[in-house]
């Protein structure tokens, strides 16, 4: 099977964090949706069921992307507000920070 160039995975945000969280992400700040950009992040969107949340973006080198996003002081920033509010990791030191769905199909 040919292998798209988009990634996902899952997310739990705790219930208590769950208004600001939504919130953030309805109004983000620009300097994150730029630094995306630049990044080499495209297509990206959340989806929202309950407390879990569903991330999908589309990616040529989502290595160079990550280690851009690592360097990025203000999605640094971002992280540290954002990654207190989920059951997951934004510490992109870790072999694994985001662990990837698996792709399964794809129709081009």
């Amino acid at each position: 099977m040919k292998k798209s160039n988009k990634y996902a995975w899952t997310w739990k945000v705790k219930e208590e964090c769950l208004d600001e969280y939504v919130k953030m992400h309805l109004d983000p700040w620009d300097e994150i949706m730029q630094e995306h950009s630049k990044a080499g992040i495209r297509n990206y969107s959340i989806f929202q069921n309950g407390n879990q949340f569903f991330y999908c973006f589309e990616c040529d080198d989502v290595e160079k992307a990550f280690k851009y996003i690592d360097n990025s002081e203000s999605c640094q920033r971002w992280n540290a507000i954002t990654s207190k509010m989920v059951e997951g990791s934004f510490d992109f030191q870790e072999e694994e920070p985001i662990q990837f769905l698996k792709e399964v199909f794809y129709l081009e």
